[in-house]
């Protein structure tokens, strides 16, 4: 199979999508620091650049967050070449096995699991992040985002305007949706 890397930008200046016409994990997982980054061959490669400060892998594309001062026109190319070598030579993305999509909890969890997975993941995909739910209690619902949406302006827009409203129209227990930091 003849690998094509094409790059997208993300709302997120400091971070940009590097997606590739094959599957790479089926989920998502994010390595936030080098030291993270043990169990994953290719997003350890990846931090042997001194210019790459975080790598989020979701489905066909790997994120990746540059360190401050670093200009995307000088290492745009270099990254590109990387990935669509590692690619081609097979390196994993990580050494464990993914586990299955389940939801847990009361029906209007589960409800909202379900909401976050079906609708808001994709699109939060599409701009090269990840969202996973971490609880929902007295009608707040509690969320990590990842990958370009961990630390990007517009993550709170996403969260207030997009989610929370999303949310709150179909699951009426909701009051508010909040993101815990990393």
């Amino acid at each position: 199979m003849n690998i094509n890397v094409y790059t997208e930008s993300t709302p997120n200046p400091a971070t940009m999508k590097f997606i590739v016409n094959k599957l790479l994990i089926n989920g998502s997982v994010d390595y936030a620091t080098k030291e993270s980054a043990e169990q994953s061959p290719f997003a350890k490669e990846l931090y042997k650049f001194s210019f790459v400060n975080g790598v989020f892998f979701a489905s066909n594309f790997v994120t990746i967050t540059k360190t401050e001062g670093t200009d995307w026109d000088d290492i745009e190319s270099i990254l590109k070449e990387f990935v669509k070598g590692a690619v081609e030579a097979d390196l994993k993305v990580q050494e464990e096995a993914q586990e299955e999509v389940s939801f847990e909890g009361t029906d209007a969890e589960v409800k909202i699991q379900q909401i976050l997975h079906d609708y808001v993941r994709p699109a939060v995909e599409q701009d090269g992040g990840a969202i996973s739910y971490k609880s929902f209690n007295e009608g707040i619902v509690t969320v990590e985002l990842r990958g370009s949406c961990s630390g990007c302006p517009s993550s709170t827009i996403t969260l207030k305007a997009g989610i929370e409203n999303l949310l709150k129209r179909m699951v009426p227990e909701v009051q508010e949706v909040v993101s815990e930091a990393m």
